[in-house]
């Protein structure tokens, strides 16, 4: 067979409903795996959350352990599963799910949440509508979110005053952009002093980029309807590029090569990137450290307002023990509830997923004093879904590789995503291959 077959355990109502550990047993012990994708001090956050909830749910010991990037958190779960030691539940980058389902290494939660006494529609109708293309995969409930994030446009005001421009009319168009980045960017002779825009490029970053530009230019980057489909050689992604390369080549308002977002966050922080397009995932730490009035803004449009959900969602692996398994749910309901979900988005940047975190005191209040933070919740109206497709991560570093060549200035953007599209089409080749209609 193709993919990996593996049994997956704990998905009977048996196991959803299995009794808790007897007086004298002492706690089920649980890990959960999460990742530190953004800037700032989400780490101590984490520990923070857990050691509330341990203080609060005697009968479990959950311990929360770091796995670095989305990209290793992946790979360190996969190796946990296939070591037969999953961890109980994964802070997990949303994009992932469908790949993970398709190769049987994620438990389907309909259970659970029938034996909760509501439906999966009750439970979904919990979370913002936007992320459900995420969550939800062949009609049952796989993920639940958790911190979410769409991109935005961060302006530092004080560099928009100077050059004229108005930060409370921010840019709305990809024209406006380029007009705002050349009167942002200042010279010294033929040395940038000053960048005008500063946009992302490293893996997994660049990815989301790349969708965040092509939807706002009225395209696809899949097929949301099937993982073996990737739409890199289109005009809509050329002209998402070729915006994006002559930023560089071409108007010189934004630094060559591609770079991380650490570095991104940096150079804006620092002032010397007037303009950024980043995570709301980041804006707490720009709101900490920014010593400038600044503005958070929809990403500008070219054709139209669009933007992917990024982030991640808790998930429970397969393989797990039933007791594991039933801590692991409390764990993601008490974490994905309004309190804790508006304090994890007042702490970290991130929006939260659940509608009701808008409605708690704390929330209305703190917004009340930062409505930077309401932007990202705001363009949840023009939101879609992360791409997901089989083999997700490969399948988009072979877009990811082509981009950095191109921002380096060592290749041409028709040419580069001719070369994403026919490396992506043979890794989803034994996709396709498998779920093909065999005729008579």
């Amino acid at each position: 067979m193709l993919f990996s077959r593996r049994l997956m355990l704990g998905l009977t109502m048996a196991g959803a409903l299995a009794f808790p550990a007897l007086a004298g047993e002492g706690p089920s012990e649980i890990d959960l795996f999460f990742p530190v994708p953004v800037d700032g001090k989400l780490a101590r956050d984490m520990g923070t959350m857990i050691r509330e909830f341990n203080e609060t749910h005697p009968g479990i010991k959950a311990t929360a352990v770091y796995t670095g990037s989305y990209d290793e958190t992946l790979i360190k779960t996969r190796a946990a599963i296939k070591a037969g030691k999953p961890p109980a539940a994964v802070i997990m980058s949303a994009n992932f799910l469908l790949d993970m389902q398709i190769e049987n290494e994620l438990t389907n939660l309909d259970a659970l949440i029938a034996a909760d006494g509501t439906t999966k529609a009750q439970f979904l109708g919990q979370f913002f509508p936007a992320l459900h293309g995420n969550a939800v995969i062949n009609r049952s409930v796989y993920g639940v979110p958790f911190h979410n994030s769409t991109p935005l446009l961060y302006i530092n005001a004080e560099h928009a005053k100077e050059a004229g421009l108005d930060p409370d009319k921010p840019p709305q168009t990809w024209a406006e952009v380029t007009d705002w980045a050349k009167k942002l960017t200042k010279r010294d002779g033929d040395k940038v002093t000053r960048w005008g825009i500063a946009i992302p490029c490293a893996y997994d970053y660049c990815g989301w980029m790349m969708e965040t530009l092509t939807m706002s230019n009225g395209g696809r980057y899949y097929n949301e309807e099937f993982g073996g489909e990737v739409f890199y050689d289109t005009p809509s992604m050329l002209g998402a590029l070729t915006w994006w390369s002559d930023l560089i080549a071409k108007h010189k308002v934004h630094a060559p090569g591609a770079t991380p977002g650490p570095a991104v966050s940096t150079s804006f922080i620092s002032g010397n990137a007037s303009m950024m397009m980043l995570s709301t995932g980041s804006l707490t730490y720009v709101r900490d450290n920014a010593k400038f009035p600044y503005k958070v803004a929809f990403i500008p449009r070219n054709v139209r307002n669009a933007v992917p959900i990024g982030g991640a969602s808790l998930i429970i692996p397969a393989g797990l023990e039933a007791d594991k398994q039933k801590a692991a749910w409390t764990l993601i309901k008490w974490m994905t509830s309004p309190e804790k979900s508006g304090w994890w988005s007042r702490a970290t940047g991130y929006f939260a997923p659940n509608m009701a975190a808008y409605k708690t005191p704390e929330m209305v209040e703190f917004l009340a004093k930062n409505p930077d933070a309401k932007t990202a919740v705001d363009q949840l109206e023009v939101a879609k879904p992360w791409f997901a497709t089989y083999k997700t991560v490969p399948v988009r570093k072979t877009l990811e590789d082509e981009v950095m060549l191109v921002l380096n200035g060592k290749k041409q953007p028709k040419d580069a995503l001719v070369a994403a599209q026919k490396a992506a089409d043979e890794l989803l080749r034994p996709y396709n291959a498998e779920t093909a209609l065999k005729l008579p």
